[in-house]
């Protein structure tokens, strides 16, 4: 479970101002569950997702992963999340297996325990005709397939994507959501940013809508749809934002 509670980050401005690039947010996600998070290109999505992950420190509030908090015990949190980004680099000398073997150690599993787990998700990801391969010289879809089984190789209990699917085609998006839905059905509590609004509606019920930093509004889809009175999701934002279609296109 994720639980987030009034989280705040201020950083300098070259001018000698602050700038609050999240303002006091709130949320949680439990088990089982893909929650969406939402908002423009500089709304405060990403540095939320760095706090909630341990790598960025909060100025405000507090952040904890499965009852731990982020700030006193971060070693331990990161052991229990899988953090995924479209810009996730590879090592680009080492093959996939080499790059799983790797990260299976960092995560204190045995050579047996790692080697048995690697071959579960090459089996799933499909990843057999390039597990060889330099990750160098790997397409855009087979570097995501293998951060995603990177993100996945010690199982953990949280999930943290951020624009996962950004860049990817037809077959490999749907790969990811496939990858995405069926972790939420084993249990995991999954958290969700990204651009694409049909992804988030078709696998979130809860989401969050950030904007300028702030939280303007969280909860069921649904809830949020008769509040507003519009039905698609980009609607839904517009109205609560009070802007036009200029917003999404930032």
């Amino acid at each position: 479970m994720i639980r987030v509670e009034e989280l705040s980050k201020v950083f300098p401005n070259p001018d000698g101002t602050l700038k609050r690039a999240v303002d006091r947010i709130s949320f949680e996600v439990v088990p089982g569950e893909i929650y969406g998070l939402l908002g423009p290109n500089g709304a405060g999505k990403t540095t939320t997702l760095r706090m909630i992950s341990g790598l960025m420190r909060p100025t405000e509030g507090r952040i904890w992963i499965d009852g731990a908090d982020v700030t006193d015990r971060p070693e331990l949190v990161k052991r229990r999340i899988g953090y995924l980004t479209a810009n996730t680099g590879l090592y680009a000398r080492l093959t996939p297996r080499e790059f799983l073997d790797y990260f299976a150690t960092l995560y204190g599993l045995s050579r047996e325990a790692g080697r048995r787990r690697i071959d579960e998700l090459v089996e799933w990801l499909g990843m057999g005709d390039f597990l060889k391969l330099r990750c160098g010289a790997l397409s855009m879809g087979q570097k995501q397939r293998t951060n995603i089984a990177r993100a996945l190789i010690a199982d953990p209990p949280i999930l943290i994507l951020d624009e996962p699917t950004l860049g990817l085609d037809v077959l490999s998006n749907r790969l990811m959501l496939g990858m995405v839905r069926a972790q939420a059905d084993a249990g995991k509590a999954i958290l969700l940013s990204t651009h694409a609004l049909d992804e988030i509606e078709t696998m979130c019920r809860r989401i969050g809508l950030i904007h300028n930093g702030k939280m303007i509004a969280e909860g069921r889809l649904d809830d949020l749809r008769q509040e507003t009175g519009c039905q698609r999701l980009s609607e839904v934002f517009l109205h609560l934002v009070g802007a036009d279609e200029s917003v999404l296109a930032d």
